[in-house]
């Protein structure tokens, strides 16, 4: 069977944002490492890992910024009738923009855009990744191959709490995830941040932007029951569908989170494919496996943090809504809730012994070569 090569895409400081998000968005990327440039007289001292990448940065977080630099400003966008449908829309508003479409991508930093930049190698530990999720608020670990500290492949969040399920039925394990989720305090148990199906995407965009969690619920006003919600990614759809572009002020929520969002494919189970779990993949931007914006995912505080992991899991989702009998929003689980259980309160961090991510590889018909992932399928 012919090897699949999986490429890793990086961004350079110096890219423009509107060539990032294009990039980004043409290659079915959700985020992207950012390498420094290095500076042509300094060349031969620029070698070592910690050098080269500099950080981490989601497409999301760059629409959204886009999006509210442009209503913050009260900058609007020439009509011009003679535009072609293909160029109008989204990136119509970064040409006719500079102030937005030719900032450079470094200097989003100043904005707190940028994730941290921790990669593992393929001989650390799960445990080892857990301390970097939870105490660094990471979304993304690259995974990188030494001698050259090439960049193979990622581990999400979604994928570490797969691989914890695999440890069902260990004391360990079912120690922590049988209790009932009102026994953990969560970061967002009591809060949850909302908009009315009424309100307009635009509107909706606005809250995002403030959201350090990334969803908010949406609820019907009256009633106050959830009938869906908007995730952080799910603002590539602006760029997808120019109509909905052009519609945001006036296009209800309740309207948007019916967009239909199904693409072909499928995601990789834990069980089907680690390596796929681990490669450049995992960052897909169109996901057809995503639950739908109408259909969001619930758990109740007398739920095993077990069931939560799994319902999480098997969505391929980041978060659950913790409701009541009557469909309420009451409080939010995030995935980063379910790996603070798990981080082990003290790491030596020196220590990389263990090999999980490279034994999980094997297993799965994977293999690096020259600093690129290979699987055999």
């Amino acid at each position: 069977m012919a090897k699949k090569e999986l490429q890793v895409l990086e961004l350079n400081a110096g890219n423009r944002v509107r060539d990032a998000i294009e990039l980004l968005f043409e290659n079915n990327l959700c985020g992207a490492p950012i390498a420094d440039v290095p500076d042509p007289d300094h060349t031969t001292t620029i070698g070592r890992f910690s050098d080269r990448y500099i950080g981490f940065i989601d497409l999301a977080r760059i629409i959204l910024w886009s999006l509210q630099k442009c209503e913050n400003d009260h900058i609007q966008t020439k009509d011009n009738a003679s535009d072609e449908p293909s160029k109008s829309g989204f990136f119509t508003m970064l040409e006719q923009i500079p102030q937005i479409g030719c900032t450079k991508i470094g200097e989003l930093a100043k904005s707190f855009l940028w994730d941290s930049f921790f990669p593992i190698r393929l001989d650390d530990t799960l445990f080892h990744v857990l301390l970097l999720l939870s105490k660094h608020r990471l979304n993304v670990v690259p995974v990188i191959e030494r001698p050259d500290s090439q960049i193979i492949g990622f581990v999400t969040q979604n994928a570490v709490v797969q691989l914890l399920l695999q440890s069902d039925g260990l004391d360990w394990f079912d120690g922590i995830a049988d209790k009932a989720l009102s026994e953990f305090r969560l970061e967002n148990e009591d809060h949850v941040v909302q908009v009315y199906g009424d309100q307009s995407v635009a509107e909706a965009v606005q809250i995002l932007c403030g959201n350090r969690v990334g969803v908010i619920a949406v609820v019907e006003r009256g009633t106050e029951r959830l009938i869906g919600n908007m995730r952080r990614s799910d603002v590539y759809l602006l760029l997808e569908n120019d109509n909905l572009y052009h519609k945001r002020v006036t296009l209800t929520m309740e309207e948007f989170i019916h967009t239909d969002t199904s693409k072909t494919g499928s995601y990789p189970t834990i069980e089907r494919d680690i390596g796929a779990l681990l490669s450049a993949g995992a960052l897909r931007l169109r996901n057809s496996f995503l639950p739908r914006m109408d259909q969001p995912v619930t758990n109740k505080k007398t739920d095993p943090l077990k069931q939560a992991m799994k319902n999480l899991a098997e969505t391929k989702s980041c978060f659950s809504f913790l409701v009541d009998e009557s469909q309420h929003a009451m409080g939010l689980l995030t995935i980063r809730d379910i790996i603070n259980q798990f981080a082990p309160p003290c790491v030596d961090l020196s220590f990389h012994g263990g090999g999980f991510f490279e034994s999980a590889l094997e297993q799965t018909g994977c293999k690096i070569e020259n600093g690129t992932m290979f699987c055999d399928r």
